[in-house]
């Protein structure tokens, strides 16, 4: 028997060959210079913010060079592979606006002409890859039980040696091809192998996109190509796909930095053209001083759906993410408030290469307030509306009951040259308006913040004075400004800032202290957003019955 016979025993059924398979994936007709790279996460669990980044950092290459950005999902582990995992990845990357050109776009369909892009339906064509390395003996069946792995690693430990299949210790490899076929007809199981023709001694030098030159040993591991269950192990599904979908930038996370020797030397048994690699380093958190990789099992905000739940803006979420993924971002974007992230031009070389970079939830949400404080007030009612629906039932309630009455509050000094920046997500607004609706302001446990004007006789002088001499509901601003200096005059307080700093002993306070017994008798808060408009939205009615609660404490 020779070797092409023993490929049909091994991995019968195949008819195609690598040269069909190179037609029915011709080269793509795209610009010079234009990226093809792909997302290809397994669905063996939600995604978190790292694979969030990545995605992100490989749409915004391919998209500004014109190139292809594409979904691959990589469930050869099947054992591991979580219920609607596809489609719960589909959601989370939709979710942030993460755009494909082509690939997987549900669990039963997709859409470009390089696919299937599943690769457990793929089977057929590693197992064509697979029988042409079998024919040029260059991979081989292995029999070894996991009782006889066992013992191989048990003596690696003993002897100090590497741990892995390879050298002397790939007591399959030298297996003549009648011993094979006596096996495989004896119904033994195998698994097949590469033969790798590397040697540890030997240095493997690569570049890589963002951290530039690299060495590592040279890949001498005889690694498994096809599993048991006939399907593909990474290593060699990596080199099919990205092969024949004619991938040429391969952006992941440096965890697999060690593969590259292994992919590329796949790469070149075929005589393929190796894509270029950029390895992405990991995001850290600052632990008390100690820099640590973030991880979902001790740290919320790894989790995408952590985002959803705070109601931070996915807006928001990428901003962040472009400051992380090139450092002269944030530059870029302060000295270009006219243009969109689309407009930026990201560079490798400007990405950090050293062991991680920090991620900073306060950053985070500062960009969101910034972010937030430009969006219109109907905007910002439609957002949060939306958030509450799945988050907060009785808040959802309250902006439906009270639509005109919620723009109205998320308008107090929105629309002008410097806004507030109250909100940093969804989940903070709730307690910081609370006050404005009746519902919750009869129910919330109230602590009046008074600060310098603490005597009840005396507050109970500046709100009736106040009601009955000088609120009018129909007061412009100016007006209701003019007025409450007035009442400061009357009532022994300074009108004029400055004439208090200078002459403090003359007056009983000054006009800011009457203004906040006000502030504070209608919201029980010291710090709030313009109080002209609050009370403007509140009105008469409401004016007066919270008057009235305060002086009957």
């Amino acid at each position: 028997m020779n070797r092409k016979e023993l490929a049909d025993l091994l991995l019968p059924g195949i008819t195609k060959t690598i040269e069909d398979y190179e037609k029915m994936y011709p080269e793509r007709n795209l610009d010079e210079g234009a990226i093809v790279t792909r997302y290809a996460p397994s669905p063996t669990g939600l995604p978190h913010i790292g694979n969030l980044f990545q995605a992100f950092v490989s749409m915004h290459f391919a998209k500004q060079t014109n190139g292809v950005f594409y979904l691959r999902i990589e469930d050869t582990d099947q054992k591991r592979s979580i219920e609607n995992g596809i489609e719960k990845i589909i959601k989370a990357l939709n979710d942030f606006e993460i755009k494909f050109d082509e690939g997987v776009i549900s669990e039963t369909n997709e859409e470009g002409s390089y696919g299937p892009y599943i690769q457990s339906h793929r089977k057929e064509v590693y197992w064509s890859f697979a029988k042409y390395l079998i024919e040029n003996d260059m991979a081989y069946p292995c029999f070894c039980s996991s009782e006889q792995l066992d013992e191989i690693r048990q003596k690696q430990e003993k002897y100090k040696s590497r741990i892995g299949y390879y050298g002397r210790y790939a007591t399959c490899r030298h297996l003549s091809i009648d011993e094979i076929v006596k096996r495989v007809k004896n119904g033994e199981k195998y698994i097949i192998r590469l033969k790798s023709p590397g040697k540890f001694d030997n240095k493997f030098v690569f570049n890589d996109c963002i951290k530039g030159k690299m060495e590592l040993p040279e890949n001498d591991m005889d690694i498994i190509i096809i599993k048991s269950d006939g399907l593909p192990t990474y290593h060699f599904a990596h080199l099919v796909d990205d092969h024949l979908m004619r991938t040429t930038h391969v952006i992941r996370g440096d965890e697999w930095l060690s593969s590259v020797p292994i992919h590329t030397q796949l790469f070149r048994m075929f005589n393929f053209k190796v894509p270029k690699y950029a390895h992405l380093a990991p995001l850290l958190k600052d632990d008390n001083g100690t820099k640590r990789k973030l991880s979902k099992r001790k740290d919320p905000e790894a989790s995408v759906s952590y985002y959803h739940e705070q109601g931070i803006p996915k807006e928001a979420v990428i901003l962040y993410l472009a400051t992380i993924a090139n450092s002269n971002f944030e530059e870029w974007m302060e000295t270009n408030k006219d243009k969109t992230l689309d407009d930026f031009k990201m560079e490798f070389k400007k990405m950090n290469s050293a062991s991680g970079a920090l991620f900073d939830l306060e950053k985070l949400l500062n960009i969101s307030r910034n972010y937030l404080s430009k969006l219109s007030a109907s905007d910002i009612y439609n957002r949060v509306l939306n958030w509450a629906n799945e988050f907060d039932l009785e808040f959802k309630e309250l902006l439906e009951k009270y639509k005109e009455k919620s723009i109205a509050i998320f308008n107090i000094e929105r629309e002008q040259a410097k806004p507030r920046k109250d909100y940093s997500c969804y989940s903070d607004i709730k307690n910081q308006i609370w006050y404005m609706y009746d519902e919750l302001f009869e129910k919330m446990d109230k602590n009046y913040e008074f600060q310098k004007i603490v005597e009840k006789q005396e507050i109970v002088n500046i709100l009736d004075t106040y009601i009955n001499e000088y609120y009018d509901i129909n007061d412009d601003n100016e007006t209701w400004f003019n007025k409450m200096k007035q009442m400061a005059d009357k009532l022994g307080y300074a009108s004029n800032m400055k004439e208090y700093k200078n002459n403090p002993e003359n007056f009983k306070g000054n006009i800011a202290d009457i203004s906040n017994v006000i502030r504070v008798a209608l919201t029980t808060k010291s710090m709030t957003p313009d109080l002209y408009q609050i009370m403007k939205i509140l009105g008469t009615d409401n004016i007066k019955e919270r008057f009235e609660l305060v002086k009957n404490i």
